[in-house]
């Protein structure tokens, strides 16, 4: 089906976008998952909506006490507590709004390999939120990972590629025209004869056109593609769009 403007009336008041990027991020990877990833890769969706902190390692108040040994019978003792000292400064952040798939390498542990992005309005908004997800982004490729994004918004103007490209202080060709307003782009990060490189895949498209299939880079020089339009069927029509 054609690219639809969830952006606007009259699509925006049948569905809220935040539904469809949602739906859509779970069809990619189930997608992922049942067609393309083996048994030792695994694709789960992750999305944060608003101003809220996402903590990748949290710590749990449990009730239980310690437990140790004293003349051969359990006694329970409470754990060390400490507090912190007042804090020197609040510096303001901004947590980028998300909608994303996140490709685990479970061998051996887990470890993610890539990520795809479904931009959202807020990504594209104020200058401090483009510069968050571009740093992201880097932040991303500095670790090895892979990532993949795709930008449907039709409410902002800003283009993300052109935001990370400007960061990095690339110059031509390596960003988009000003006149590509929605596009998908996939880097892979690579060391090629003890220097770092970033290889670029770009496609750009319009409403009422089919989305690209992406390449997506695991591991080595293992792919799989990331199928946007296939999926993007698949959301709508779970959202009763198609």
């Amino acid at each position: 089906m054609p690219l639809l403007d969830h952006f606007h009336p009259p699509v925006k008041d049948r569905l809220p976008w935040t539904s469809l990027l949602a739906s859509w991020a779970t069809r990619v990877a189930d997608r992922l998952n049942e067609t393309w990833l083996s048994r030792e890769f695994l694709a789960a969706e992750f999305v944060t909506v608003g101003n809220q902190t996402r903590i990748d390692i949290a710590t749990f108040e449990e009730s239980q006490h310690e437990t140790r040994t004293q003349n051969g019978a359990p006694v329970a003792t409470a754990p060390q507590v400490w507090s912190p000292p007042a804090t020197t400064a609040r510096l303001p952040a901004v947590f980028p709004e998300q909608f994303e798939v996140r490709v685990f390498d479970t061998v051996g542990g887990t470890k993610l390999v890539a990520a795809i992005e479904l931009i959202s309005p807020s990504n594209k908004d104020r200058g401090s939120e483009r510069r968050a997800f571009a740093t992201k982004c880097a932040s991303y490729w500095h670790q090895g990972v892979s990532v993949v994004i795709i930008d449907i918004v039709t409410s902002r103007r800003a283009n993300l590629h052109n935001e990370i490209m400007g960061m990095l202080e690339a110059a031509e060709p390596y960003s988009l025209p000003a006149t590509a307003d929605l596009d998908a782009v996939a880097y892979r990060p690579v060391l090629r004869n003890e220097k770092a490189e970033i290889d670029l895949w770009t496609e750009t498209f319009a409403l009422g056109q089919a989305l690209p299939t992406m390449p997506l880079r695991l591991t080595g020089d293992t792919f799989v593609p990331v199928e946007f339009e296939a999926t993007y069927q698949e959301a709508c029509r779970r959202r009763r769009l198609a």
